[in-house]
């Protein structure tokens, strides 16, 4: 038996041990948390995330477990093996011409594919992820046809696309989904109730395309954990801290306005968010960051994992409390967007890159306006 990924799933970002959300737990919690079971079956990974030791942590937590008793979905992309370490910009993109030319991508891709198993310590994944692509990631096919050499030499069983990992990417990954959709079985989109835009542009294409969509982020930065609050202490480099101020006080305004609907059906708030991304067609599987926050009596991440595990796989909730949700949590144009934008200026980045006539016949075909793409002044804060 093989398994796709389930509807709910574990990050090997949680914890706090290879992302700065919340305080780092130790080996054995760490262990625990990201192991999969009878309840949560699905367990997500990245070989960039300490530079591989994040998939020997995930190779000592799946000792001993049946390979066919869970899913195992791995991501490859940044080049920590030859590339030199960017600052906050990370590893290079393998795709970044200082490092190879075109006709070894797939070279690379099968190199960092065989070593991240290797430090798993199992022989295949069931699905494995281009990782953060730049414009190249998005639109070569020979990239594509080096993740497609994967699966056919037993690598992976399926093979799929991880924009990120900021909002935005919307029309270059509408763009791979009709360039590869043959290809392509599955893409991990950032969405929640406090989140909507820009991820929800993207999920028409991905149906159309029968790309499956894994959803991160959808704690909302922990917020759906239901225990952060203004004025609690962060650490120094909590990633969180990079988000408009007031994100906090503007959203937990929101949570509670959501309590009513949650409380209606016997859900958490963090179940709340997990069965409004999966109320969405395309969407099939939902992974929250577990964060153990730093206070005395935070919400403990075997308590965040509890819930995840008793989340519903049918949706309960009616199409108008759908919509409803959505208009609470509406941040349509609150961000700057990553990919191609109509505001970039000057020279291409990894990240960021000027509208072309592609991009914008892509937006006119799924009716998104370029504007829509870009923040919108005067705004709230972002919640």
């Amino acid at each position: 038996m093989t398994l796709d990924p389930t509807h709910t799933a574990l990050g090997t970002w949680s914890g706090g041990r290879f992302m700065h959300f919340g305080a780092p737990v130790d080996d054995e919690r760490y262990l625990a948390l990201i192991r999969p079971d009878e309840r949560v079956r699905t367990v997500l990974t990245a070989d960039v995330y300490g530079e591989g030791e994040a998939d020997v942590l995930l190779g000592r937590s799946l000792a001993g477990l049946d390979r066919d008793a869970y899913c195992l979905v791995g991501a490859v992309g940044h080049d920590f093996y030859d590339g030199e370490r960017e600052g906050a910009k990370g590893f290079p993109r393998f795709t970044d011409p200082r490092l190879r030319p075109e006709g070894e991508y797939g070279s690379y891709l099968r190199t960092a594919t065989e070593r991240s198993l290797q430090r798993i310590e199992v022989d295949a994944f069931d699905l494995l992820l281009l990782h953060n692509p730049d414009r190249t990631g998005y639109t070569s096919a020979a990239v594509w046809d080096g993740m497609a050499a994967l699966r056919d030499a037993g690598l992976t069983r399926k093979i799929g696309v991880a924009p990120g990992p900021a909002n935005g990417f919307t029309l270059d990954v509408i763009d791979c989904f009709e360039r590869f959709g043959s290809e392509i079985d599955w893409a991990m989109l950032i969405l929640n109730p406090f989140e909507p835009w820009p991820g929800e542009l993207a999920l028409p294409a991905a149906q159309a395309n029968d790309v499956k969509v894994i959803t991160r982020v959808a704690d909302y930065g922990g917020l759906f954990h239901d225990d952060l609050r203004p004025g609690l202490p962060m650490a120094e480099f909590d990633h969180r801290k990079f988000r408009q101020a007031g994100w906090i006080e503007r959203g937990v305004e929101r949570l509670d306005q959501l309590r009513p609907i949650a409380e209606r059906h016997g859900l958490t708030l963090l179940q709340l968010a997990a069965q409004w991304n999966l109320a969405h067609p395309a969407v099939a599987s939902v992974v929250p960051t577990l964060i153990q926050e730093s206070w005395d009596g935070a919400k403990t991440v075997e308590d965040q994992r509890a819930e995840l595990a008793t989340t519903p796989a049918d949706v309960v909730l009616s199409d108008d409390e759908v919509a409803e949700i959505r208009a609470i949590g509406d941040n349509t144009q609150c961000m700057p967007l990553k990919g191609g934008v109509p505001d970039h200026e000057g020279e291409p980045r990894a990240d960021r890159w000027p509208l072309d006539a592609e991009l914008e016949a892509i937006g006119a075909r799924w009716d998104i306006a370029p504007d829509a793409l870009q923040i919108a002044a005067p705004r709230e804060p972002a919640v």
